[in-house]
């Protein structure tokens, strides 16, 4: 993909940030009593090193005291990635069917809307020990809360996506003759796409949050059980290192969103495009 130029400067000052931050941290740590609460970024690297990968790597100037490799983070990734990406899907498509159904349907919307606001305002944590007395320690109990968490925003979103569609193009689509499935698939659905799309970039980050918190709270495995193990033992640099890997990988996945919301939203003009027509 080819960077503006505006966009490449940018690019530049994030990484410089980046490395400035990182230095400042690196300073910091430096003091021991400091070390203790905020970790060092080097230990830090080692752990996300030795859990990545197979192989040691000896003493040396960056790792004084060496790195022993063993490569067991995957299958507690695995776990935890396939708990969000279940959730991320489930509570998705409940929340896009829900949004459609009631934004369609006045009538039910006004009666079930003060249910669905109690059930947003109710903290979902508390949720947790009653997943998992249903569907037990296993990944659906994390599933099953952080749906709770994605579904509530795309929900809104796409009520409120249907809701804001023009009467104007309404009624011209209603004096060209198209039906209810028409307005659905041709006036509706495009009106809510672009608010579908900016509800996404946060559910992925909440549907890492429900699934870690799940594992926080009962599991044997998952990078959320790798930090409250570590949590335990106060090691501080293994909690930073499942940290930095939660967030690269939760990154990762609203790329992924942003590319398909790239390639399905070409019909949408860009920022500042309007106004030059």
């Amino acid at each position: 993909m080819k960077l503006r130029p505006h966009e490449g400067n940018a690019r530049l000052w994030q990484l410089g940030l980046l490395v400035l931050l990182l230095l400042a941290w690196h300073a910091l740590s430096r003091d021991q009593q400091v070390a203790f609460f905020l970790g060092e970024p080097i230990r830090v690297a080692g752990r996300i090193w030795a859990w990545f990968l197979p192989f040691d790597v000896p003493a040396n100037r960056l790792f004084p005291e060496g790195v022993a490799g063993n490569a067991d983070i995957y299958r507690h990734l695995g776990t935890t990635l396939l708990e969000t990406v279940l959730a991320f899907g489930i509570g998705t498509v409940a929340g896009l069917g829900c949004g459609l159904w009631l934004a369609l349907a006045p009538t039910a919307g006004l009666i079930l809307d003060p249910y669905i606001k109690a059930a947003n305002s109710m903290p979902r944590v508390i949720l947790a020990p009653i997943f998992a007395l249903w569907f037990g320690l296993g990944i659906w109990s994390k599933v099953a809360l952080a749906v709770t968490l994605v579904f509530f925003i795309v929900f809104f979103n796409v009520y409120q996506g249907v809701r804001e569609v023009s009467p104007v193009v309404l009624a011209n689509a209603r004096m060209l003759g198209a039906n209810q499935r028409q307005l659905l698939r041709t006036v509706y659905l495009p009106s809510a796409t672009s608010w579908v799309f900016s509800s996404l970039h946060t559910s992925v980050g909440l549907a890492f949050v429900g699934a870690v918190v799940g594992e926080y709270l009962g599991s044997a495995r998952g990078v959320g059980y790798l930090i409250l193990q570590a949590e335990g033992t106060f090691d501080v640099n293994t909690v930073f290192a499942g940290i930095v890997v939660l967030t690269v990988f939760a990154l990762v996945l609203d790329g992924l969103v942003g590319l398909v919301e790239r390639r399905l939203m070409k019909w949408q003009p860009r920022s500042g495009e309007t106004e030059k027509l």
